[in-house]
């Protein structure tokens, strides 16, 4: 089953601010029926990055079974973890950065790399607020869900 996963993330006066993430999961089943399931929530207080991340493992959570996923965002943060090997680096040195720093988000990439686990998941960047509908679809889902009521704690943000 292949799976096209767009997502996108926002955060108003970041950091530290109001944020929230938008997803699409986009299917098409062999008879070509088309199935489309958005995500989106909002956050008191993270960052644009933290969203970034949460868009695109909310979306892998949501999958029932094991899929080939195409992972559509506009985060360099997310994409180039995977597609530049720096993921593959902070494992060698025990979440460190090239640099010998912790790495921020630990928390979330180490979720992330929970919800890839059944998966086999690509990363592709596209260039954001171009014209990409899912793409402006994703952050206006995101931007709606920071600027609206009944926003969720980000506590390990918040604890740091």
């Amino acid at each position: 089953m292949r799976v096209t996963l767009y997502s996108d993330g926002s955060a108003r006066g970041n950091p530290d601010g109001p944020g929230g993430f938008g997803t699409i999961l986009h299917y098409v089943n062999p008879q070509g029926k088309v199935y489309e399931r958005e995500l989106s929530a909002g956050y008191k207080k993270t960052t644009n990055n933290r969203m970034e991340l949460m868009g695109v493992i909310t979306g892998l959570e949501a999958l029932t079974k094991p899929c080939d996923v195409d992972v559509i965002s506009d985060s360099k943060y997310v994409t180039d973890a995977f597609n530049q090997n720096w993921i593959d680096t902070w494992l060698r040195k025990n979440w460190k950065t090239a640099g010998n720093k912790p790495v921020k988000n630990m928390d979330l990439w180490q979720r992330l790399l929970a919800a890839m686990e059944p998966h086999h998941v690509t990363f592709h960047w596209v260039k954001g607020h171009a014209g990409h509908p899912e793409n402006e679809r994703c952050d206006k889902l995101a931007t709606t869900a920071a600027d609206g009521d009944g926003l969720l704690d980000d506590i390990l943000h918040e604890m740091v």
